[in-house]
């Protein structure tokens, strides 16, 4: 969840403990675009990305096609996003859906109202380019297309279900809850295989090169999109960081679905690994967009919607891809922010409604709380700084954490699995 307190629709019943006074609010149009950082962003990935579908691998050309089609249907998602986000901010204001900065507190940015629950826009954009696609690359006999639809309506279940807990505030309970019911469509369509290969190592004990899980790898794909969404969730709290970690997992899914295609002769294999692709193109092409506003300082929040959906699509992308364990890998900062909450989630410790660093606002410093976060333990362990840069090495921990998995898999090729 961001670093903001919302307004809700009534105000009579707002559920805001404190409330800047009327004379000090201001309600400002939403700023243009970060075009100049999105642009070095798409540069730094798309040159060494596209190097790898084009050159550096022999892909068969249907394949590239496919590849080729979805990027560019991606960028124009990218396009309408962009639009559309500045479109939406208007109305969601209009119905009183926007929230205060935590960390401008004090500031004259504190006082702006900023839109809330734009997640909407990247969610209902990335659902129709998704179906877009399918007319040109799924036949009506295609044994993926159950799946890809089924995949689409756990998202499209995930969007709606997170714009509601953005307008309701439903309580971390039911929060858990929702991505089970959300992840139920893909998990009922769901055809493929129930197996996983047991570690080279431990084959020895274990007497067993495969093992068919059955029903458990079902349940394993549900607690799977369960840790996902919630992970994004609550790794959160400064301007861009939720749409920056998408961004970050994005970017290296796509570079490991590439690779192994390239390095695979099994025809199976790499189309699990392009229907990965097909929604992990849109899915980066879309949240860009949103960064573009997201960004410090921020002129749209994302809202749960933003947060449910990003991680329910990356649930569903490793679940389809068959590389869930590559995708836990790619969420070790993820992993690391849910022990470190575990003690409060669970009771144990109290837990305030906002876990945030406290602002200073004559500094412009956040100082880290005894709260348990990444984002409080990194400002304890590193010292004071502003939030923009406390961001920035948040995402670069995030991707250090995606260049760790790939030195893994590359060392224990052959050895491992």
């Amino acid at each position: 969840m961001a670093a903001r307190k919302r307004a809700s629709t009534n105000s009579s019943s707002s559920i805001q403990t404190t409330k800047p006074p009327k004379t000090q609010e201001a309600e400002a149009p939403i700023s243009a675009p970060k075009s100049g950082l999105i642009l070095k962003l798409a540069l730094f990935f798309s040159v060494p990305y596209f190097y790898l579908v084009l050159s550096h691998y022999k892909i068969e050309p249907e394949l590239r096609n496919s590849i080729l089609i979805n990027a560019g249907l991606s960028l124009a998602a990218f396009f309408v996003t962009v639009k559309m986000i500045p479109v939406a901010s208007r109305y969601v204001l209009r119905r009183n859906l926007f929230g205060y900065d935590i960390n401008k507190k004090g500031t004259p940015q504190g006082t702006l109202k900023v839109p809330e629950s734009l997640g909407i826009v990247v969610g209902v954009v990335f659902l129709v380019f998704s179906i877009l696609f399918q007319y040109f690359n799924f036949t009506a006999d295609s044994n993926w297309l159950v799946e890809y639809n089924a995949a689409l309506a756990s998202i499209c279940f995930m969007v709606l279900l997170g714009f509601v807990d953005d307008v309701l505030d439903v309580p971390w309970r039911v929060k858990l809850i929702l991505p089970s019911i959300a992840a139920l469509p893909l998990l009922m369509a769901y055809a493929g295989h129930t197996t996983i290969i047991i570690p080279k190592p431990l084959v020895p004990y274990v007497g067993l090169e495969v093992w068919d899980l059955g029903w458990m790898y079902k349940l394993y794909m549900g607690l799977l999109a369960v840790f996902c969404t919630n992970s994004i969730n609550i790794h959160a709290g400064l301007n861009g960081l939720e749409v920056g970690q998408t961004v970050v997992i994005s970017c290296a899914i796509l570079i490991h679905n590439i690779m192994q295609i390239g390095a695979s002769a099994d025809s199976e294999y790499k189309k699990a690994h392009a229907f990965s692709i097909y929604l992990a193109q849109p899915l980066l092409a879309t949240s860009l967009a949103l960064f573009s506003y997201n960004w410090y300082p921020s002129s749209a929040f994302v809202g749960d919607t933003y947060t449910y959906f990003a991680g329910m699509t990356m649930a569903v992308v490793g679940i389809l891809g068959h590389f869930s364990e590559t995708l836990l890998i790619f969420f070790i900062p993820q992993v690391l922010n849910f022990l470190l909450s575990l003690p409060q989630l669970a009771g144990i410790i109290p837990c305030p409604r906002h876990r945030l660093p406290r602002f200073d606002p004559d500094t412009g410093l956040l100082t880290g709380t005894n709260d348990g976060t990444l984002v409080n333990l990194f400002l304890r362990q590193f010292g004071r700084m502003t939030e923009k840069r406390l961001c920035v090495y948040l995402l670069v921990f995030q991707a250090l954490a995606c260049g760790f998995c790939f030195l893994l898999r590359y060392f224990l090729a052959g050895w491992y699995k």
